[in-house]
């Protein structure tokens, strides 16, 4: 990535992780082996899920894969922004494939205000990312992983749902 300054270009250092987005990037690691542990033991379960879930979960499990590789490896690269540029459409592909997914009674939880989140988000990761406003893209890369992916992640284990009862089955 570079800057250019006038006539004269000079190059970025790229970011290191800090210890806040290692923590992040293991937290993430951890959840794929929760989820990948889940989806193993409910195999029996699985011609029972609707499509618009089998979706969903495709598209996190992306975002999960590249979360760590995207925190932990050099940036502002030309794989980085291809990897980015994957995940960001992933984050959006699940958050709206969420809007399939309903309660058991039929409405939206409180989980789904995750993904109206993301839906805000993500331009602001794309578009700080494209303007080389690299404190508001890490600040809101940060603030995506720790909410819409670990939080809602998270969330997604407790109070009888699906891959909670595969995992602790």
């Amino acid at each position: 990535m570079a800057l250019t300054l006038g006539k004269r270009k000079t190059r970025l250092r790229p970011i290191a992780a800090d210890g806040y987005e290692k923590l992040l990037a293991y937290a993430a690691i951890l959840l794929l082996a929760a989820v990948m542990t889940a989806l193993i033991r409910g195999r029996p379960h699985w011609p029972e899920v609707p499509t618009i879930v089998w979706f969903h979960l495709a598209t996190i499990l992306v975002a999960l894969v590249l979360t760590p590789i995207m925190l932990l490896r050099k940036r502002g690269d030309r794989p980085h922004r291809a990897l980015g540029t994957i995940w960001v459409v992933a984050m959006l592909a699940t958050a709206l494939a969420s809007f399939g997914i309903r309660t058991s009674t039929g409405g939206f939880g409180i989980i789904h205000l995750l993904s109206i989140f993301t839906l805000v988000q993500v331009p602001i990761i794309w578009w700080s990312a494209r303007a080389h406003d690299l404190a508001r893209h890490r600040t809101s890369v940060r603030g995506m992983v720790t909410g819409a992916l670990l939080i809602a992640g998270v969330f997604t284990f407790p109070f009888g749902r699906m891959l909670g009862t595969w995992l602790f089955a």
